[in-house]
C-alpha cells in the first residue's frame, strides 16, 4: 500500500485554504498538522481537513517527527521569518507562497538560508500553471520564432480582506508590484529566458481604499500602473495593471510577438466577479497569429469544473501541488526555485522604486 504523503501547514487564511482544498484532490495525501493563530481561519481550515490537529505555534508544529513536507502561506512578511525558524529543524521539502520577501534589506538572510538549508524550495508562482499559460509557453518558439516583445495587461477585482489587513499597507505586504505582481515578472524570466537589466514605472493609488482607515492609518497601497523591464538578450516586456476593473471579460492577456508570429494568452478571473451573470463566464484559450498567412487559430482550453470549485485560479494551483509531491516523493525536481523567488521580487520592487523616484532603476 502507498503510504499518505502528511502535510504541515502553516497558515491557513483565504489561500490556504485554496491549497488545502487542492491537496484534498490529490491522491495519497493527508493535512496532517496546521498552525492557524486566527480563530476564525481555524474553524475554516478544520471544514477541509478535519483530520489535521492544530497546533499552538509554529515551532510545536516543526517539532512534530510525522511531516513529510511543509507548506507556508502565512502573510508576505512572516514569510522569511518562518523559512529561517524551519531551517533550525530536520529538513523538509517546503512550498511557500509568494513573495518569497518583502524588504530589500532581506536579500542577504535569503542568501544565508539557501546556504544552510538542504532540502528542496519550490515557491508558489501558481500563474505559471494557468492552462492558457502553459500552452503559450509551450508553442511560443514555433508561433513566434524567438520571442522580442511581451505584454501583459491584469484587468481585475481590488484587493480582498485579509486576517488583520496586512495586505492593505506597503509595509507588510512589499508592495502592490512585490506582492501580486511578482507572478508576472516571472512569467516575463520564464518566458524571455533571460534576466532584466531596467525597469521604468509608472503607478499609484488612485481609487482604491481611500475610503478607509486601520487604527488612524488610511491604506497606501497602488492600484494601478504601467511597467517596461529591459532584458540581458534584447527583449523587452510590458505590464499594464488595473485593480478597479471587475467583471473585464478576461481578467490576464498575455501577447508574445517576435518575427514569424504572435501568441496570446486569454485568462478570465474568478467566477465571483463576472459581473454578466446572464452569461457564462469565458473559457480560457489561447490565439496563435502567423505572420506569414494571418490566419488566425484559437484553441479553447476549458478548465475540470472540479478544479474551478477549488481555488480562484483556472487550476493551476492544483497543477502546481501535483509537480511540487512529485518533488516531495524525490520523482522531480523544483520547477520554481529560490533564485525564480528572489529575481520576481527584485523586479517587483524596482518597479516600486521606479514608479517613486520618477526614473529607471538599473538590476
Amino acid at each position: 500500500m502507498t503510504q499518505a504523503t502528511r502535510y504541515g501547514m502553516i497558515g491557513c487564511g483565504m489561500m490556504g485554504q485554496e491549497h488545502l482544498r487542492n491537496i484534498a484532490l490529490l491522491p495519497d495525501t493527508q493535512i496532517t498538522a496546521i498552525f492557524e493563530p486566527d480563530p476564525q481561519m481555524q474553524k475554516a481550515a478544520a471544514s477541509f481537513a478535519p483530520e489535521a490537529v492544530f497546533c499552538n505555534s509554529l515551532e510545536a508544529l516543526l517539532r512534530r517527527s510525522d511531516l513529510d513536507c511543509l507548506v507556508i502561506v502565512s502573510p508576505n512578511y512572516m514569510h522569511l521569518d518562518q523559512l529561517e525558524q524551519i531551517a533550525k529543524f530536520p529538513a523538509r521539502p517546503v512550498l511557500v507562497e509568494k513573495p518569497l520577501f518583502t524588504d530589500p534589506e532581506d536579500l542577504a538572510r535569503i542568501e544565508r538560508f539557501r546556504a544552510q538549508y538542504n532540502a528542496p524550495v519550490w515557491v508558489a508562482m501558481e500563474y505559471r500553471y494557468m492552462p492558457p499559460i502553459t500552452a503559450l509557453r509551450e508553442r511560443l518558439a514555433e508561433a513566434t520564432g524567438g520571442i522580442k516583445m511581451l505584454s501583459i495587461r491584469e484587468h481585475r477585482f481590488p484587493f480582498l480582506h485579509k486576517v488583520g489587513d496586512w495586505n492593505r499597507f506597503n509595509a507588510k505586504s512589499g508592495g502592490t508590484f512585490v506582492e501580486k505582481c511578482c507572478h508576472f515578472f516571472d512569467l516575463m524570466r520564464l518566458l524571455i529566458g533571460a534576466n532584466p537589466v531596467q525597469v521604468m514605472a509608472s503607478g499609484g493609488q488612485a481609487f482604491n481604499h481611500l475610503d478607509e482607515t486601520y487604527q488612524g492609518e488610511v491604506p497606501d497601497i497602488w492600484d494601478h500602473g504601467y511597467v517596461i523591464v529591459d532584458f540581458a538578450n534584447g527583449a523587452r516586456a510590458m505590464l499594464e495593471l488595473c485593480m478597479f476593473a471587475e467583471g473585464s471579460q478576461f481578467q490576464e492577456e498575455i501577447s508574445a510577438v517576435g518575427p514569424t508570429g504572435k501568441i496570446e494568452a486569454f485568462v478570465p478571473g474568478p467566477t465571483r466577479f463576472w459581473r454578466h451573470p446572464s452569461q457564462p463566464a469565458p473559457d480560457p484559450k489561447i490565439v496563435i497569429s502567423p505572420r506569414q498567412d494571418g490566419l488566425q487559430k484559437e484553441i479553447l482550453l476549458p478548465v475540470d469544473p472540479a478544479l474551478l470549485a477549488a481555488g480562484d485560479h483556472n487550476g493551476s494551483t492544483f497543477y502546481q501541488h501535483q509537480r511540487f509531491l512529485a518533488v516531495v516523493r524525490q520523482r522531480h525536481a523544483v520547477e520554481v526555485t529560490l533564485d525564480d523567488g528572489i529575481w520576481a521580487v527584485r523586479m517587483g520592487q524596482a518597479t516600486q522604486r521606479s514608479a517613486t523616484l520618477k526614473q529607471a532603476v538599473a538590476l
